[in-house]
């Protein structure tokens, strides 16, 4: 799915432009939720999925300026994009109406949040790393990306990881990126930022030479940014998981299966459609194929 999302990403930053947020019968939400099911089977008292029907909406970590993916709609004070409307769907599934509350999350602050139970569950393009594993439980995956290069319009001399060497190249702290960079260009200088608008302000600022992050988040920056340019292809396939309290396999079975069910009836590919497809090209890809 990335090499075909990234051929797409590039025909869209050389000038295609979005799709309509239109949406025949309602909003793009809504007609998702018309679709969505509601979890009716029977609920351990005490567990995860029984204290969000209690308390009445889940608890999600996240972000909101990623547009394409988790992004405040400043009209509506909605929040849109691919992460976003899986969040709804999955509170739908539980809680029978799209009730959630989103906690802003930082690279630093995500496992944090998790481990304290501020959060029920983050949806924020979080890539499963088998480092993170030892500290977090995962869901999904429910997409696939790859760490891809972004640089300032214009810029020479920068077309693959090994071009990198010697650079400055910034990053998102914690992030795999880090790793990365490393492997693929020992001598380049690594600049570590908390968030991915820093580390776009970072780069065209001219405090590194290139920014290294997931395809997905840097297709989304270039959407919105016209000084951004991405430069050949991702070179790392990473799975993205819903993060989960460390240890949890019921409620991670839960989500795992709630994926199923979706990526089985469409509704992913839905989701797929009024988000990122609205800027790439083609029928939707298949839901990646979750974990057992």
């Amino acid at each position: 799915m990335g090499r075909l999302f990234v051929a797409a990403v590039l025909l869209f930053v050389a000038g295609c432009s979005g799709g309509s947020d239109a949406v025949p019968g309602g909003s793009k939400i809504d007609t998702l939720l018309a679709k969505a099911p509601v979890y009716t089977g029977q609920v351990t008292p005490g567990s995860a999925v029984d204290r969000i029907k209690k308390r009445g909406k889940l608890l999600i970590g996240g972000s909101q300026d990623a547009p394409l993916l988790s992004q405040l709609d400043p009209i509506s004070g909605e929040l849109t994009g691919f992460d976003a409307y899986l969040g709804k769907l999955l509170a739908q599934y539980i809680v029978g109406k799209p009730s959630t509350e989103l906690l802003s999350a930082t690279s630093e602050t995500r496992e944090p949040l998790l481990a304290n139970g501020t959060v029920d569950v983050i949806l924020q393009t979080y890539t499963i790393t088998p480092a993170r594993e030892e500290r977090v439980s995962f869901a999904g995956p429910y997409y696939e990306s790859g760490q891809a290069i972004a640089v300032r319009k214009g810029t020479s001399g920068i077309a693959k990881p090994a071009d990198l060497a010697g650079k400055t190249v910034i990053v998102g702290a914690n992030t795999p990126g880090v790793k990365a960079v490393r492997d693929a260009a020992p001598t380049a200088k690594i600049v570590e930022f908390g968030s991915d608008p820093e580390c776009v302000t970072a780069l065209k600022q001219s405090r590194g030479d290139a920014y290294v992050q997931d395809q997905a988040i840097l297709v989304a920056d270039a959407s919105k940014d016209s000084e951004l340019q991405l430069v050949g292809e991702p070179f790392t396939e990473d799975p993205y998981g819903i993060g989960i309290k460390h240890g949890d396999a019921e409620f991670t079975k839960f989500v795992n299966d709630w994926l199923r069910e979706i990526g089985k009836s469409g509704l992913w590919q839905d989701v797929w459609k009024q988000t990122i497809g609205t800027v790439v090209t083609g029928d939707a890809p298949a839901p990646p194929a979750i974990a057992s």
